[in-house]
């Protein structure tokens, strides 16, 4: 592993209320908890999310560093039998995370993850965005994380 690269993650850690909200008029907004803690010894960064929609999924992702292409990646499951790797960046201040290739499952749909650090490292303001082929971005939904501990 690469010094500091899991280290960097830091302010991921703990608890945190999440709000998502959809340019759909017709979606409702859905709420949720997410946490994010060490775990095998701090070579991982496993985050946990539940929400209170019965067609929201909750998560399980796992973030580790990978040498071989200098960036962190993160592995992705849910309770829809879902399950992806994104390339992700974090500098602390920015997050991101990018599928736009295959993995597990075939790619109908690329997508990316685009988030900045407000208040003080306490709130995390982010959008997921789909692109399905010879179409630009969309906006999927917008998400909100606010520190709980």
């Amino acid at each position: 592993m690469t010094e500091p690269a899991l280290e960097r993650l830091e302010p991921l850690l703990g608890s945190w209320s999440v709000a998502a909200s959809f340019p759909q008029p017709d979606r409702p907004d859905v709420a949720g908890v997410t946490e994010f803690d060490w775990i095998l010894d701090g070579q991982f960064l496993r985050q946990r999310a539940q929400t209170d929609h019965p067609d929201a999924p909750d998560l399980w992702a796992i973030v580790g560093w990978d040498e071989a292409r200098n960036q962190y990646v993160q592995h992705y499951f849910d309770s829809r039998n879902v399950a992806r790797v994104y390339a992700m960046t974090f500098d602390r201040t920015e997050w991101t995370l990018a599928r736009e290739a295959a993995d597990f499952t075939p790619l109908e749909f690329a997508q990316r993850f685009t988030a900045t650090f407000e208040d003080g490292g306490d709130t995390i303001r982010g959008r997921w965005q789909m692109r399905r082929q010879g179409e630009g971005w969309q906006t999927d939904f917008d998400l909100v994380y606010s520190r709980r501990d």
